[in-house]
This record gives C-alpha cells, sequence and structure tokens, in this order.
C-alpha cells in the first residue's frame, strides 16, 4: 500500500518547496512515512549555502527536542527491566536535589511527571541564556547539580503543563545511573544500532557524519542573506541528538508498528527495542494540555488535533535549527520535516501527513488470511448469558485476538489477554475492568460450562441444541 501514497511524491514536493518559498529559508528535508516504508523524501534548497551542498533526506539536521523521544524511550526500557518504576520520585535516584531551593515539594517530583512535563520544575538549567550572542546552556547534568540551590519547583507538581529541559536533562542522568553506561553510550548500543538508525548520533560526531550535517541559519535581519546560527554547548538527553530524514523514517516505523493495522506483522511489531505495549503507552494522551482540547501530553509525545485528526508529535528547536516527526495510529501514516532555519515544521509536517493520510484511505484495502485460532482456545468461543437471559455476550477469536464481543459499538469490544498463570486471563488495557481476572469453568471432561468475570458476574455458557 506504500505505493499509493508514493503516488503523492509531485504534491509532497511542491509543499516543501513552497514551504521553503515563502519562508525565505535557505531549505529543509522532508519525507512521508507509511508503515514500514518511507514512501517519500526530498529535499529543497540547500544544506549549505556557501558549499551549495543540496537539501535532502540524508542530510543531518539538529533534531533538538525530538530527541526526547529516545530519552523516554531509555527510561521505559529501564522501567520493563523492572529497574526504576515511573513513580519513584527522582530524589532516590538523584538525591543530590534533596538540596534543591524547594526540598518540600522536590519529593513529589516523580519520573512519570518529569516525562510528560507536569513535574513544576523551572523549565532550564541555571544560568541559562539562548538569546546571548553566544548561547549560555550548561547541558551536563554534573555542572547543574553543582548549582542545585539554583534548581527549584516553580508551580506544585502535577498541576500544569509547564515544559521542562532540565527534567529531560535528569532523565538522561537516571539512564546513566541505573545502567552504569554514559548517556550517550546507551542510546547508541541500545535504540539506535538495533534499529539502524545508524545517521543518528551526539556530538561529537564520527568524521563520515560531521561532513554530511547541515548549516544552521539564523533569522535575517535586514537582507535576504542569513546569517549562520551560534554553535551551541554540548547537550545531550533533552536534545542533543542529529540526524536525517531516513532515520527518523525508521523511528516513526518502529513507533507505528505498535499499532493495529496494515504492517502488523512487521518484525519491528514486537522488538527488542522496546515492547508494542510500552510504546502504545508512551503515544496514549495522559493528560490534555490546553483550554481549548486541542493538544494532549503523553509520555515523551504529544498529541495535536488537527482537522479531527489526533497526530502524536514532537517537534525541536534550537538555534539554526526546527523539526518535526508525527504520526497518526489510525492510517499508520507520518511525517519529518527537518529545517536549518526558523519555521513551523510541525505545520509543514502534520501538512503533509494529512495528503498521505487521504492517499491512504483511497487505497484498496489490503486483505491478509486472518490468524488461525489457537486450539487450546477453541474451547471458550460461543455465546454466553446471564441466568436471567437480560443480554447475551460473545467469545470470539477476532483480528487475531481473544474478545468479548457486547456489540458493534465503540468500545463493545473488549480484548482479553492471558494471564501470569496457565489457562488465566483478563481484560486487556483500555477498558472499565482493565486488569481483572476473567475465569471460565469448566467439566471434568474439559468443557467450558461458564465465564466469570471479575465485579460483573457468572455467564453461563449456551450450547447450541442438537
Amino acid at each position: 500500500m506504500a505505493g499509493s501514497v508514493a503516488d503523492g511524491a509531485s504534491g509532497f514536493e511542491e509543499r516543501l518547496a513552497l514551504f521553503v518559498r515563502d519562508n525565505r529559508l535557505y531549505g529543509a528535508a522532508a519525507g512521508v512515512v507509511h508503515g514500514d516504508d518511507l514512501a517519500w523524501s526530498g529535499g529543497a534548497g540547500f544544506a549549505d549555502m556557501a558549499a551549495g551542498r543540496p537539501a535532502g533526506p540524508d542530510v543531518l539536521y539538529r533534531v533538538a527536542s525530538i530527541t526526547k523521544t529516545f530519552t523516554g524511550t531509555a527510561i521505559m526500557q529501564l522501567r520493563d527491566a523492572g529497574r526504576l518504576d515511573l513513580d519513584d520520585p527522582v530524589v532516590k535516584w538523584v538525591p543530590e536535589l534533596a538540596d534543591s531551593a524547594t526540598p518540600q515539594t522536590i519529593g513529589a517530583v516523580t519520573i512519570r511527571r518529569l516525562l510528560s512535563h507536569e513535574s513544576g520544575l523551572v523549565s532550564e538549567p541555571p544560568g541559562t541564556d539562548f538569546v546571548a550572542r553566544q548561547p549560555s546552556y550548561q547541558g551536563v547534568a554534573a555542572g547543574n547539580l553543582e548549582r542545585v540551590s539554583e534548581i527549584f519547583t516553580a508551580v506544585p507538581p502535577n498541576t500544569q503543563l509547564k515544559y521542562c529541559n532540565l527534567g529531560y536533562q535528569l532523565l538522561g542522568e537516571i539512564v546513566s545511573r541505573i545502567s552504569q553506561v554514559p548517556y550517550p553510550q546507551y542510546v547508541a548500543e541500545q535504540i539506535l544500532a538495533p534499529l539502524e538508525m545508524a545517521s543518528t548520533g551526539y556530538e561529537p560526531l564520527a568524521p563520515e557524519l560531521a561532513h554530511r550535517c547541515a548549516v544552521g541559519y539564523a533569522g535575517r535581519a535586514f537582507s535576504d542573506e542569513l546569517a549562520i546560527a551560534p554553535s551551541m554547548p554540548p547537550l545531550w538527553a533533552e536534545g542533543g541528538l542529529w540526524s536525517t530524514v531516513s532515520d527518523l523514517a525508521r523511528w516513526l516505523s518502529f513507533q507505528l508498528a505498535a499499532h493495529p493495522g496494515l504492517a502488523a506483522d512487521s518484525a519491528q511489531a514486537e522488538s527488542p527495542v522496546l515492547a508494542a505495549a510500552t510504546r502504545r503507552e508512551m503515544h496514549k494522551p495522559r493528560y490534555l494540555s490546553d483550554e481549548e482540547w486541542s493538544s494532549a501530553w503523553g509520555i515523551s509525545w504529544y498529541s495535536a488535533r488537527k482537522d479531527d485528526v489526533t497526530w502524536v508529535q514532537h517537534s525541536g528547536g534550537l538555534p539554526g535549527f526546527e523539526s518535526n516527526a508525527c504520526f497518526d495510529r489510525g492510517s499508520r501514516v507520518g511525517a519529518i520535516v527537518l529545517v536549518n532555519g526558523g519555521a513551523d515544521a510541525a505545520d509543514l509536517a502534520m501538512s503533509l501527513a494529512a495528503q498521505a493520510r487521504e492517499l491512504a484511505a483511497a487505497a484498496a484495502p489490503q486483505l491478509t488470511a486472518p490468524a488461525p485460532t489457537p486450539a487450546e482456545l477453541l474451547p471458550l468461543l460461543g455465546l454466553y448469558a446471564p441466568a436471567d437471559m437480560s443480554f447475551l455476550v460473545r467469545v470470539e477469536w477476532r483480528d487475531a485476538k481473544l474478545a468479548i464481543v457486547e456489540g458493534s459499538g465503540p468500545g463493545e469490544t473488549v480484548p482479553i489477554e492471558r494471564g501470569s498463570e496457565p489457562a488465566s486471563f483478563m481484560i486487556a488495557p483500555g477498558f472499565r475492568r482493565s486488569g481483572e481476572p476473567v475465569t471460565f469453568q469448566r467439566r471434568g471432561d474439559g468443557t467450558v460450562t461458564s465465564m466469570l468475570i471479575a465485579g460483573l458476574g457468572s455467564l453461563a455458557r449456551l450450547d447450541p441444541v442438537s
């Protein structure tokens, strides 16, 4: 089906070229993802104006805060391995914070709240000045912890969205302390290498990558010429990655593979990098971040609603660079925009992805053979009802999952997952009874006679009349 999205190449190229022209940029690169495929990619203008080097999908750009999605992934890897809990107070792992300027509230700053920007911590490290002729920023956690008395909770934790670069720097420090591996090395070994993202990394970049980097350009003053943006001091977990459209396409495909759809059998659906269920947990909105109900924060990702589509995404911005990577879980399309200048990368990314979404919807559906029902589940399938026969439910093998089907409306098909014990089951996440057990009673010959749903009651299995 990627071919149908690729048919929009001329339209994608036109949007990108107009974006560069209308924003008076020197250049930008972009790509459109459909499932496992980079369906289209291209560049407009220049990565390096002086050298005449063109923009393109294999040019490295600063992706800035898109880095946070990698840091969050590292934290979730450690959570899934049982090495931390998301509700751990950050002072458990960074005890120096006990000497912060607000010791009475610092204990309420948890890993989960850092991940979703609701910790209340000051947004930037002490002494930050982004608009100075030479930006002042301490990107190394050890340096900021030496000034811990200047770190404080500016608003009470868990009360509002408060975007926090310092918080992600602390998350990177937690990754290093728990893994006993420097943060950039951990990300390279545990995330980038397994996903074959060979053109992504932190400074200092290897020479073969450094010569492919775009030049960052600052906003113009009084003429058409753009000045070269000042360089940033070293930074890592909160925004230090350089990457390409081609590599970030792999990153988006890895996210999309966690959701049922066109590539449900993708090799990345279940990956040693991060379980599909954990990726879905990261994408799911946790709280609304505006009163218009147009945006929400998940874990390291945020969602924005545009034209009735919820785009899961992250943007980035540092002197000389703007970026965005977005995707739609339902249609399994996404887009990446990397700019070596100042412009609204998110608006173009969502526009490209919306065009791809329309193309994907217009294509003929991909038909695949259904997954066979596991033999041990066959005896569970059938109709069930309470003693007064006031309603009926079906237990079915549907879309490669065991499910209780109550009707045809939204939320009326409830997947059942296997429990920790043999022949045990529980309601899948996302429903009123999530995590509660479902028990099937049997006669001595193994015939299923009833199903007990915790919190609801026992439903008898209705056998067909011979």
